[in-house]
């Protein structure tokens, strides 16, 4: 189970002879193709809108630009200015939102709960069904400084970009078990031992980045629950305090010689003053 977040998280399945260097190759470059198909939702979403990618020195909003602009017959204005606005069908675009949907699916972190194993083979397909849906919607092809056909090439410049510190290269990588590092040179067998079916939680980090941050006693929505729980009870407690009024005590009907005085027949006697 490699878990660098509560959203980035996958489980690996693998054998316990396999080297710790092989290992982090192969983990290394799941998380990263997880993160190329997550880029390649965000933008595959924005050329189903919008069309194909401006060049870098002719991107700016339409209304403001300073020669005709080219309209096809499914132009929609980008708002960010990056597109050229010439959607292909929406027929044909639901077909590239549904592969893209699909191709999450795949990498989403909920396979973790179903117990689903994820392999370099199931994203490297899934981006070839995003590549052959992007065929289908423009056949002419992408240009090349297109974001949407530098991911599916893997081709992508992420420098200055949010997204620059998405990817770990293999080599730069080192896992963690256990508050320990896993030495490349070493086997599995060597950290979790020799059982074939052990569960590992690993993570995943630059070199020179130290131990990763240890995981919480309790998860996030555990801890949401019992502060719900601790609250609703602190309520209950204010709710008795408030009832609790034993003014009723100093009643004639709560002494407890009433009895005895009404049939004695003092019950109502008053003294002189």
């Amino acid at each position: 189970h490699m878990k660098k977040s509560d959203n980035d998280q996958f489980l690996f399945e693998t054998t316990v002879s396999a080297s710790i260097k092989d290992t982090i190759d192969e983990i290394a470059t799941i998380h990263n193709l997880r993160h190329r198909v997550e880029r390649l939702k965000m933008e595959g979403e924005e050329l189903a809108k919008y069309g194909p990618a401006k060049p870098l020195d002719k991107q700016g909003l339409d209304e403001f630009s300073e020669t005709p602009v080219e309209k096809g017959p499914y132009y929609s204005a980008d708002p960010t200015g990056r597109r050229t606005g010439n959607a292909c069908s929406p027929d044909v675009a639901k077909v590239l939102l549904k592969t893209l949907d699909e191709a999450v699916a795949v990498i989403h972190k909920d396979q973790v709960a179903k117990a689903v194993t994820l392999t370099r083979k199931k994203i490297l397909d899934a981006i070839d069904l995003i590549r052959g849906a992007v065929m289908i919607c423009y056949p002419q092809g992408l240009p090349e400084w297109d974001f949407v056909r530098q991911a599916i090439e893997d081709n992508e410049d992420l420098a200055g970009t949010s997204f620059a510190n998405d990817d770990i290269p293999p080599e730069n990588a080192a896992l963690w078990f256990a508050g320990k590092s896993m030495l490349p040179e070493k086997k599995l067998s060597d950290f979790v031992g020799r059982h074939e079916r052990t569960k590992a939680v690993v993570k995943l980090q630059k070199k020179g980045q130290g131990p990763p941050a240890r995981e919480p006693v309790v998860d996030q929505d555990t801890q949401k629950a019992m502060m719900a729980w601790y609250y609703k009870k602190q309520e209950e407690q204010k709710k008795l305090a408030e009832d609790e009024d034993d003014s009723y005590a100093s009643s004639a009907w709560a002494s407890s010689s009433s009895l005895k005085a009404h049939f004695s027949g003092v019950n109502n006697v008053r003294l002189p003053k």
